[in-house]
This record gives C-alpha cells, sequence and structure tokens, in this order.
C-alpha cells in the first residue's frame, strides 16, 4: 500500500466513516474506498451510485460488466480490470473468454450484435465523450430508454472509478494478483 498517492485509511477507521454515513459494509473494506472515505459524502454519493447501477438496474448484468471490463482495460486501470475480473464471472455471468475477447472486441466473432453495440457505444463515449446519433440509435433499439440512459452513466460512473484509480495509484487489496487471468496488460 505504500505506492499509493494518499494515505488509505486503516480498515477499521474505514468501517467505522462508511458506517457513520451509511455505505454497504463490505466497500469500506476496497482500497479505493479506504481512500475515497477521507470525504465521507463523496464515498457515499459514488458507493450509491455504483450500487444503483451494480444492483437492479436495467442494463443486463452480463453486458454491465463487460462494459466494466472495456473501460478497466482501455483506460489501463488494473484496479478496475481486476477487481471486476472475479465479480464478472462469479456474480454476474460472464465467462472468461467474454472478459477477454473485450480487449479487442472489433476484432472478435465472439461477440453478438447486442454485444459489439454496447461496446461500439463504450468506446465512442470514452474517445469522443459522446454518442453519434446512428449509435445512439442502435443503442435506443436493443436495451430501450432507460437500459440507454444507464449504459452512458455506466461509462461515466466507472471511468471516474478508472481515474481515480489511476490518478492516486491505489492498489489492489493484499493477495490479489494483477491483470487476471495471466498478467497481460494493456
Amino acid at each position: 500500500m505504500t505506492n499509493c498517492r494518499v494515505d488509505i485509511l486503516p480498515l477499521e477507521a474505514a468501517r467505522e466513516v462508511a458506517h457513520t454515513v451509511g455505505m454497504i459494509p463490505a466497500f469500506a473494506d476496497l482500497n479505493i474506498f479506504r481512500v475515497m472515505l477521507h470525504r465521507p459524502k463523496t464515498a457515499k454519493a459514488l458507493s450509491d451510485l455504483l450500487v444503483s447501477l451494480l444492483f437492479g438496474g436495467e442494463l443486463d448484468d452480463r453486458l454491465r460488466e463487460l462494459l466494466i471490463m472495456r473501460i478497466g482495460w482501455t483506460t489501463g486501470s488494473d484496479y478496475e480490470w481486476t477487481q471486476h475480473w472475479r465479480i464478472a464471472q462469479e456474480q454476474f455471468g460472464c465467462s472468461e473468454k467474454d472478459l477477454l475477447e473485450v480487449r479487442d472486441w472489433q476484432n472478435s466473432i465472439h461477440f453478438g450484435d447486442d454485444e459489439k453495440t454496447l461496446l461500439a457505444a463504450v468506446d465512442a463515449l470514452l474517445t469522443g465523450g459522446s454518442l453519434p446519433s446512428d449509435l445512439a440509435a442502435r443503442c435506443l433499439e436493443r436495451f430501450g430508454r432507460d437500459a440507454t440512459i444507464e449504459l452512458a452513466t455506466a461509462v461515466g460512473a466507472w471511468r471516474l472509478v478508472s481515474k481515480v484509480t489511476n490518478a492516486l495509484e491505489i492498489p489492489l487489496e493484499e493477495g490479489i494478483d494483477s491483470w487476471p487471468p495471466n498478467g497481460e496488460r494493456p
């Protein structure tokens, strides 16, 4: 934890602050929130946003995880890629092949139209900050209005997480291997 550009709260202190602001307790165990909890209101707001997108959202869970993994890969966020590597497979129905293919999805034959539309939207939002009209129309047709709003919000939210973890050099939690499955990085 010595590489982090700011102090990481001790675990018990992070849990106490998280409890005080009403955050999900498990989030306080993550290094990103152990840093963010120096700013409790900001940590709570980010936590609430992520929870709203992770659970009970409009966008299919598997598609959302592909979105997150694409952001992690594209932004070079080891923290984001590594955190969601396990979560995507164990909780949200992604295969290892799904996750590996997001790295070069444009040249992959693994994905269907829904995945390709989603990943094209992620890339457009990351590079240009907006959805071109034709791509927005495809998203609306494939996913519907609410899921398209959620898609754009999710890209912004996890791009924020990637920016924070990269900018502050927030390390992975102890005992977690970098860039699964084999250490390959962008």
